[in-house]
């Protein structure tokens, strides 16, 4: 009775099953390896000032299973993401995916980052299909997080984000605007 309810807590609590010697053969049965390690120490965790205009911000959840995820994104004059941080509540697989997208974005670019499909990250780290909604909240989050960001810089008037020119000559009263996007 004591396994059958140490391998239905792993379900709802990997922590912990995987924190306990005893029982690890049973988690790495569920679990792959490489989320075990994504799982147990977990890369860019933490938060980023949500106000600063090169920060973007994506939070996103899963009904079904209570998963959420928010995955921040701060982005260099370049136009290449130079800090990654995020912050999950969900299982394992959730965090791994979560883990392991903040380190694979760092020092892309933002159309680069956006490529990501939940397929890649579900192969990398060899998630089974039940938990393949984790990937999709990761590849959810990058995305939601790139819109955030350039929402904020089409509103600040960014001329890396895209703007409108618009200027007055004096001399003959005529206004021109030139848009402009990068």
């Amino acid at each position: 009775m004591f396994a059958l309810r140490s391998a239905a807590r792993l379900s709802l609590r990997p922590s912990t099953v995987v924190a306990s010697p005893v029982l690890r053969p049973m988690a790495s049965r569920m679990y792959h390896e490489k989320v075990i390690d994504h799982y147990e120490r977990p890369r860019n965790v933490g938060s980023l000032d949500k106000n600063d205009q090169h920060v973007g911000s994506g939070l996103v959840g899963a009904p079904a299973c209570g998963d959420v995820m928010k995955l921040q994104i701060k982005v260099g004059e370049d136009g290449i993401i130079s800090d990654v941080k995020f912050k999950t509540f969900g299982c394992g697989s959730a965090i791994a995916s979560s883990s392991y997208m903040t380190e694979r974005v760092l020092g892309m670019t933002l159309e680069q980052a956006g490529a990501i499909k939940n397929t890649e990250i579900a192969k990398e780290l060899c998630l089974p299909p039940v938990k393949l909604h984790c990937s999709m909240l990761a590849e959810d989050a990058i995305k939601a997080a790139i819109n955030d960001y350039k929402k904020k810089r089409l509103t600040t008037g960014s001329k890396k984000a895209g703007h409108i020119d618009v200027a007055l000559n004096d001399k003959t009263g005529e206004t021109t605007a030139t848009a402009v996007v990068n």
